[in-house]
């Protein structure tokens, strides 16, 4: 029963934060001819959380070549400046701005050594995501939220698309045994969004002049528990990570015509 509430707790926080992230009105498309950039970092304060590692536990010779037993999560990752890498950072309830793209690395989905690259993932409503593995084994790419889909990666280098249709958060797991597999997707319905890099920082271009509450998410840095799963070659139960809810903040901005604005957000424990 306590496995049973950990679930049900986690389903609830991770549905209340893709229907946050699904909530944002259209964009209207229009010519920027003085839009201004909103630039800055994500920080982390204090002492960092412990690194979450799980073990591997299946096709050591493909997910662990170098014999470490345990692999990151990559839940959190903060460069040595104590900047936090893979937050997303992006405007709420924008109303018209530049035409809908993002960066096409964030687009395109690898499976190398039982990893998901890139962890975070940035595709725009109504286009597709490619995916492939470059894996020898298979592996399953399980999506949850914004887009449902179970699909299976036998040979390696075989390109999969998929169209993402509906905007909000997409939640990617291996269905295939290797259990640490882990990333996230966000559908963006506007081109104000932006994935911090290894130093934390990021920049939104073009941005038509106005006042706009800008926000910072993460997928949240805590392992809640476990819960049971099957790998759906052998069919036998594997244990895979819950984890905590995904966190967001928010700030004002006020965006100036061909200027910069500086916005910069802390995260801590």
């Amino acid at each position: 029963m306590h496995r049973v509430a950990q679930a049900l707790l986690f389903l609830a926080f991770w549905l209340a934060a893709a229907s946050r992230v699904a909530a944002q009105s259209d964009c209207q498309v229009v010519a920027v001819t003085n839009g201004g950039t909103i630039s800055g970092s994500v920080k982390w304060s204090g002492p960092a959380p412990r690194v979450l590692n799980f073990p591997i536990t299946k096709d050591p010779q493909i997910c662990d070549p170098d014999s470490r037993k345990t692999i990151d999560l990559e839940r959190l990752i903060i460069g040595p400046q104590g900047g936090v890498a893979n937050t997303v950072v992006y405007l709420k309830n924008i109303s018209k701005g530049k035409a809908l793209d993002a960066p096409e690395p964030r687009r395109h989905l690898d499976q190398r050594r039982c990893h998901y690259i890139p962890h975070i993932l940035l595709v725009p409503e109504n286009a597709a995501l490619q995916m492939q593995s470059s894996d020898a084994t298979l592996h399953t790419i399980h999506m949850e939220g914004a887009a449902s889909f179970n699909l299976p990666f036998p040979f390696p280098n075989q390109v999969v698309s998929r169209n993402m249709s509906s905007p909000g958060l997409v939640h990617l797991r291996c269905n295939g045994g290797h259990v640490w597999m882990n990333a996230e997707m966000m559908v963006i319905p506007h081109p104000y969004y932006a994935v911090t890099d290894e130093s934390g920082n990021f920049e939104l271009t073009a941005v038509p002049p106005g006042t706009y509450q800008i926000m910072a998410w993460h997928e949240g840095w805590t392992v809640l528990g476990k819960q049971k799963a099957f790998d759906v070659l052998t069919e036998h139960e594997v244990q895979r990570p819950v984890f905590t809810e995904s966190k967001t903040w928010e700030k004002p901005v006020s965006v100036s015509g061909n200027q910069t604005s500086v916005v910069n957000f802390v995260l801590s424990k």
